[in-house]
Formats: C-alpha cells, structure tokens, sequence
C-alpha cells in the first residue's frame, strides 16, 4: 500500500463539517469532506489550467504562447482513448460524468450512488493518460468549431463577449473559453501534448471528493494511481505571463444586429483593483456581491424605480467576475429602450457611489449572503466544486465565512467605489434585426 501522510483538518462550524486535506508528494491535493449516510457521491480532478493560461514558461524554463482555445480544446480530448470514449466507461458503471473549461481551471467530474471505487479510479486514471492523433485532432477540431458557430448565433453570447471586447485590450479574458474558429486551426496533437506536459502534472491539480467516503482510502486510491502512472515527483511552478492590460476600456461600445423580439443592453466596469489572491481575492469577491444587491437588488430605490417604468423586466440582473488577474461588474436587460435604461442606470450607480451606502442595508444583504453561502456550501456538488476553487486561491471554505463575519458598510462603499466608475465603463446592445 501506498503511503500518504496524515490529513490536516479544517473544521468549517458553520456548516458543522471537517474537510480533510492532504498534499502528496507530488503535489497533489487532495480534499474530501466525508457526509456520513449520504447516498450520492461526488468526486472532481481540477486542473488549475483556463483559457487565460495561453502564454506562460514551463517549470523547465520554456517560454511558450499558444493559440486561444486549447484548454478547452484539451477538455474535450481528454475523453478520447485507444478503445474508446471514457464516457461510454462511465455510462456502463452507472456513473454520470462531465467536464468544463473556466478562465483559471478546466475540471472533470464523476456522481454516483453506484460503483464509485471503480469511477473514481477511472477519473484519477484517465487525465493523466493523454491519447492524440493527427486524425483524433481533426476530428474534434470540426466538432468544436461547430460548437463555436452555434455560441455565435445566440444573442446573449454576442452580447456577453461584445462587453468583454469593449473593456479588454488584450487581456485574454476578452477571447472566448474555446478560441475561434482561426484560433482552431493552429490547434495540433504537438500543441496539446505540449499543454498536457506543462499543466497536466499532478502537481497543479487538486483531487476532491464530497459523499460517504474514508478520506484516508481516498488519498490512497489518489496515490496509487500517480504511482502506476510514474507520477511521483513535484514539479516546480508553471510561470503564466500576462499581457499589459491598460486600465482604461478598450472601447465604449458594441452593437450587433441579430433575431431578437427586444433590444438587449449590458453595462460592464472594468475593474480598477489591482490584482489579488487568497483571502483579499475572496474578500473583494464578498463585498462586490453586497454592493451589487445593495446598488440594484429587488429590494433597492434604483431597481423599483427601473421597474415601475417599464425599463427592466425579470430578465434584468446584476453580476460580476472577480478574478486573480481581471475583473468587471456587468449589469444586463432585455428593454424596448435601451438608450434610456443605459442612462437611468449610469446616472442612478453615480449617485449610489456618490452618496455611500446604508449600514442597515448591507447588514440585511450581508445576512442573506450568509444563508445563501451556508446553503451553497451545503449542496455535496457544490462542495466538491468549491473546494478545488478555493485550494487553487489559498483559502478554506472557513475563511469565506469568516471574512463575510467581517464586512462594513464603509468597506462596501469603498469597493463599489473601486469597481463602478463611469470612466471604466463600456456597453454592448444587441438590436432586433432590420
């Protein structure tokens, strides 16, 4: 039997859970979170590799830029194997399976109420078993490139991604998560390997398992599997190199025209703070969530009056993406007049940060937060999810609570301040067709 040294355990109170965690010797972590009498079990191999990770220096020293998309890419060939496709492995264990691609992770999940031993071997196993062929590529290229062509044709993606393009210069948060179709074609079976070497180590990936587990046979299993595949040693750190993103928007405005019944708007700031990880990561995470249903929750001046005049219907909402390198606000709506709403909305966030925030308000939208996050964290899927996020970070699921504890009104209003300035600001519209 493989020897694992002992878990070090974080108790979260306020769900009155203990998450087990372990560092192997190459570097992988491992986190389960056992639920005794839980039916279903859940188990995650994140990687920390996204759509962001496109120019970066190997742990050996290499300097290297890829085309956009290949994590993505990467994702999908994954499943792909000499005898066969690794979902058709899981259906016939009983085993639902899945995988997405983020900007900074790419994750691969199992969840079962059967034959869970066998899957969760077969999930550690097969990501560190890359299999491509020239013939293998240009296959999966095709199927992608299909999948690009139907994003294209949603109005809400054109929307999203005509936001992004305005506030970005060249951060790669302003391309799609799978590239485009140009990007496709530099995509080959050498570049893939290429990015499965670099990222694919075991040392930049987390195992995570949520259910009726041992922990200790969890890690276990975990080593095993990187000791059959020769995957014992710690690699040193993947340098990524971002580019110089300006602080102002790369542009004030995007307008498509497609098949729309009602205009749709989207309002994005780009966000001044500098970048951040750990616990200011998530702290700024937290306050930029209250500010929002402060500024422009059911509950707020601003959005009552937006309503009552027929701008916004329950289409509108408010969200952001705080990120260690990058992040934005965006607000968005379908509405018949968007030039209005676009107005009503900058004119109604500038008196909102002009005139600061009520202490009674953020302590019922803080209070809320708590439950909400209390209840998220509860969820086994959500945990399993969670957890990998929150290791790749530098934080426990303890200190999301723990810094929510820890939040003021001047604290908000400082951050909303920070993240919702008129000059940082940029708009995408989608038009009904002519």
């Amino acid at each position: 039997m493989t020897s694992v040294s002992a878990a070090r355990k974080e108790r979260i109170p306020e769900l009155g859970e203990t998450v087990h965690v372990r560092e192997l010797a190459s570097g992988t972590a491992v986190l389960v979170l056992p639920k005794p009498g839980f039916t279903k079990k859940y188990a995650t191999v994140t990687v920390h590799y996204g759509s962001l990770d496109n120019h970066f220096r190997t742990p050996e020293g290499e300097e290297r830029r890829v085309p956009e998309g290949v994590a993505h890419f990467l994702e999908h060939k994954m499943f792909a194997k000499p005898d066969g496709d690794v979902f058709d492995r899981f259906a016939a264990l009983g085993v639902g399976s899945n995988a997405y691609t983020g900007f900074a992770t790419t994750t691969y999940l199992i969840s079962t109420s059967q034959n869970f031993e066998a899957a969760f071997d077969l999930l550690i196993d097969f990501v560190q078993e890359p299999y491509f062929t020239p013939e293998g590529v240009e296959k999966e290229r095709g199927i992608i490139a299909e999948e690009l062509r139907m994003y294209r044709d949603s109005p809400h993606w054109r929307l999203f991604q005509g936001l992004k393009e305005c506030l970005y210069h060249r951060h790669p948060v302003r391309d799609d998560i799978g590239g485009t179709l140009e990007s496709l074609a530099e995509i080959d079976a050498e570049v893939l390997a290429l990015c499965h070497r670099t990222f694919y180590h075991p040392s930049n990936m987390a195992v995570t398992a949520v259910g009726d587990l041992d922990p200790d046979e969890i890690a276990q299993r975990v080593a095993q599997s990187l000791a059959r595949h020769g995957n014992l040693e710690r690699k040193g750190p993947i340098a990524r190199i971002p580019p110089e993103e300006p602080a102002d928007p790369a542009g004030p405005r995007a307008t498509a025209r497609m098949a729309v019944a009602r205009p749709l708007l989207c309002i994005g700031y780009k966000d001044a703070a500098p970048p951040a990880t750990g616990r200011e990561l998530v702290r700024r995470e937290l306050l930029t969530s209250i500010g929002l249903e402060v500024a422009l929750g059911k509950a707020s001046p601003l959005y009552n009056r937006l309503y009552e005049s027929g701008l916004i219907g329950r289409s509108f909402g408010a969200s952001a993406f705080i990120e260690e390198t990058f992040g934005f606000v965006y607000v968005s709506a379908e509405t018949d007049e968007p030039e209005r709403l676009e107005r009503e909305l900058r004119e109604g966030l500038g008196r909102f940060v002009a005139e600061g925030v009520a202490p009674a308000d953020v302590e019922r939208v803080r209070r809320r937060l708590f439950g909400d996050l209390a209840g998220e964290f509860d969820a086994p899927e959500s945990l399993a999810h969670a957890l990998a996020e929150s290791h790749f970070i530098g934080v426990g699921l303890s200190d999301h609570f723990e810094l929510l504890r820890q939040v003021r009104a001047e604290d908000v209003h400082r951050r909303m301040r920070e993240c919702l300035r008129d000059d940082r600001a940029a708009v995408s519209v989608v038009l009904p067709a002519r």
